[in-house]
């Protein structure tokens, strides 16, 4: 089966092994398509969690999100836009290092910039309420601690998620 040029890319960077045409396993096949086709926020949401796991993850990404907020606040209160400027560094800096330091993964920002904005302001908001660990446990709690974005596909909130 050919896939288009940009989902064997996808699969060559997301397995970290060479694609060699129509042999590529289908759990490869399957993370790949289900990377590249998810088609709404509830879809994106259980590998969003997947992908901050890790509390100390979350808690730079916590951090991000009151600096862009400070900053938002700041630009209003001085009538100075130039404030937001700093916005994207000081969102992005702490939560990209976080997946790098502690989640070895590849932030979500890169594939769905707007998903992922609104998975930002979602955890920060359930984190608030004191719920966001409690979510990580319902998306990924039966699933094994070494689990894999694949296996969301085979668990009932992998595909669709309610939340």
């Amino acid at each position: 089966m050919d896939l288009h040029p940009g989902i064997a890319v996808h699969a060559l960077f997301a397995s970290g092994a060479p694609v060699l045409g129509p042999a590529r396993t289908s759990a490869t096949f399957r993370i790949v398509m289900t990377a590249s086709q998810i088609e709404s926020f509830e879809e994106f949401w259980p590998h969003y969690v997947h992908a901050h796991r890790d509390p100390r993850n979350r808690v730079l990404h916590y951090a991000g999100t009151t600096a862009v907020l400070g900053t938002v606040a700041a630009a209003t209160l001085t009538i100075n836009p130039g404030w937001l400027l700093l916005a994207p560094i000081v969102g992005y800096g702490p939560a990209w290092a976080g997946h790098f330091v502690f989640e070895k993964n590849k932030p979500a920002t890169f594939e769905h910039p707007l998903w992922s904005l609104r998975g930002d302001f979602k955890m920060y908001f359930l984190a608030l309420r004191g719920q966001m660990r409690a979510e990580v446990e319902r998306v990924c709690g039966s699933l094994p601690a070494d689990h894999g974005h694949a296996s969301h596909l085979g668990h009932p909130l992998g595909a669709v998620n309610g939340a």
